[in-house]
């Protein structure tokens, strides 16, 4: 059951979560500097939760209303995160901390809807095997 359609959806979120935070940077501070999801520890932990839930959901092929409840926990946990991406850029005084916004702050987004792909296809696979149940 490793092969499906929705192991390459959270193998998608598994990358965006934990690999590509460390090469797009969240935004810049005033000095110019990059600043990574590494180094804000709020964001970080978040992002490898992330992927932690998407490697666990993956293993759970054979429980498919638990791999969907974990997808469903995963994008709850990808809107908080965003949600704390856009507390930060509108609180946080203007030019002080954040001077210009990266494309890390965005990731939680393609996370989401990778995982979203993902629960289309395991409710479908749960639907065809109720489907293929009721004719016995």
């Amino acid at each position: 059951m490793l092969q499906r359609i929705q192991t390459v959806y959270l193998l998608l979120s598994i990358i965006t979560s934990a690999g590509l935070i460390f090469v797009f940077s969240l935004w810049e501070n005033s000095a110019g500097e990059p600043v990574y999801a590494q180094d804000q520890l709020i964001a970080f932990g978040m992002f490898i939760a992330s992927a932690a839930i998407s490697l666990v959901s993956i293993f759970m092929f054979k429980n498919r209303k638990l791999q969907f409840v974990l997808g469903r926990l995963n994008i709850i946990l990808n809107l908080f995160l965003l949600g704390v991406f856009v507390y930060w850029s509108l609180t946080l005084p203007g030019e002080m901390d954040i001077s210009e916004k990266g494309i890390g702050m965005f990731l939680p987004i393609v996370s989401i809807v990778f995982l979203v792909l993902a629960n289309k296809a395991i409710k479908k696979d749960e639907d065809l095997v109720k489907s293929v149940d009721r004719l016995r």
